[in-house]
């Protein structure tokens, strides 16, 4: 736990009601946020063959990570270099030798070079190198698989989270596995309204019941600070009244080798601009938003296991996530209501509570890389680039 004070005196206000309804600044959010910072696309245990893969679409972009023949983990752009196909169709799958492109046939190896070209004479000599797909960066932590698409302000993803890696070595979250496929759900808010909820406790004891009665009294937030956040709840001592926090605080049994502070303990830790890397003593998980228009995303998440886990384990891994399903409905509706409000003229900006801090320093984050979000009256959508650049242009001047 890092020890963050909350300013006596702080700016309460978050951003404004227009950048959230805004179809350019979310041009601008594309292209300077999810593409040039760190994106979770699976974990090792996704692709644990070789020629195993995953893809991954973001804001237009697409992603392929697969093991190739040497058991490497890769990740290249899912784009054909001969006439920019989606060279893998499928969300994940295998590739036993190589890849095929479903439109002409060109063939990659698993380690992203060309095998060759389909009628070979129709061309002439085709370097393997220099015609291999595009490789992406990537960084394997703790055995979650980030990439990003281009280079970004951001450090390595093992240095961004070097405060929690302590913590989370005692997980050994690298030795879990799915417990079924990656998921995604559609919500028609922005999604700054996602990250808004999941950056604050305060509506917890409203707004979760079963989260309450697991660990509201004990939920204590760690705003945003050099790019990450974390979050913990400590199981509250009483046995629960709802029925599934009930019987998972009985059947709760953490493997052996947990750290024994964290056998009764939901953490959450928070990488920005978008995802959450949580663990319990069953499981650990991912999940993230993207923006698929100004007012509409996508949900995406994975849930892993112990591979060793019993009968005890896998009952209460069952009853964390029917608590945690509950929750990401009652979040996504909190969300709606949120989102509709920033459009009508009434809206008057947030006023944040002390227990809301952790949304004004994921803010500020978002203000540090487009100053654009500092401006109260939204200013007309063929300016707001310009807008945005001269800003920009006047902070670092």
């Amino acid at each position: 736990m890092r020890d963050i004070q909350i300013p006596n005196d702080w700016d309460r206000k978050g951003l404004p009601g227009w950048c959230y309804h805004s179809a350019e600044l979310l041009e601008l959010e594309k292209e300077e946020l999810f593409k040039t910072h760190w994106q979770i696309a699976c974990h090792v245990s996704d692709v644990p063959n070789s020629g195993d893969f995953q893809t991954f679409d973001v804001c237009g972009e697409r992603a392929i990570i697969l093991r190739d023949t040497e058991g490497n983990v890769c990740a290249f752009q899912n784009v054909c270099r001969h006439r920019g196909s989606r060279l893998v169709a499928e969300d994940s799958g295998n590739c036993p030798s190589a890849m095929i492109c479903p439109f002409h046939g060109w063939v990659y190896n698993l380690d992203g070079t060309l095998r060759g070209a389909a009628r070979p004479d129709s061309y002439p000599p085709l370097d393997k190198h220099e015609f291999a797909l595009r490789s992406l960066d990537m960084e394997i932590w703790n055995g979650f698989i980030f990439i990003r698409f281009k280079p970004g302000p951001q450090p390595s993803v093992a240095e961004l989270l070097q405060p929690f890696a302590e913590e989370a070595a005692g997980y050994r979250m690298a030795d879990h596995v799915p417990t079924d496929a990656i998921w995604t759900e559609e919500t028609p808010v922005n999604w700054k309204s996602i990250r808004d909820v999941d950056n604050e406790g305060y509506h917890v004891a409203m707004a979760h019941p079963a989260l309450q009665d697991l660990y509201g009294t004990t939920y204590y937030d760690e705003p945003y600070v050099d790019g990450v956040s974390r979050t913990e709840g400590l199981y509250t001592p009483t046995k629960g009244r709802r029925w599934a926090v009930r019987n998972y605080k009985k059947m709760s049994k953490p493997q052996d080798f947990l750290p024994e502070d964290l056998h009764r303990k939901w953490l959450y830790y928070g990488l920005f601009p978008n995802a959450v890397i949580a663990a319990t003593p069953e499981t650990v998980l991912f999940y993230q938003e993207f923006p698929t228009s100004v007012n509409s995303s996508v949900i995406r998440s994975a849930t892993y296991r112990h591979a060793n886990e019993d009968r005890q384990q896998r009952a209460a891994r069952y009853l964390a996530s029917r608590i945690d399903r509950e929750t990401v409905d009652e979040d996504i509706q909190l969300t709606i209501w949120s989102n509709e409000s920033m459009a009508s003229e009434f809206f008057e900006g947030f006023y944040l509570s002390d227990l809301e801090y952790g949304v004004r320093t994921h803010h500020d984050h978002l203000r540090a890389v487009l100053p654009i979000y500092n401006i109260e009256e939204a200013p007309a959508e063929d300016q707001v680039r310009k807008v945005n650049a001269s800003m920009a242009t006047q902070s670092t001047s």
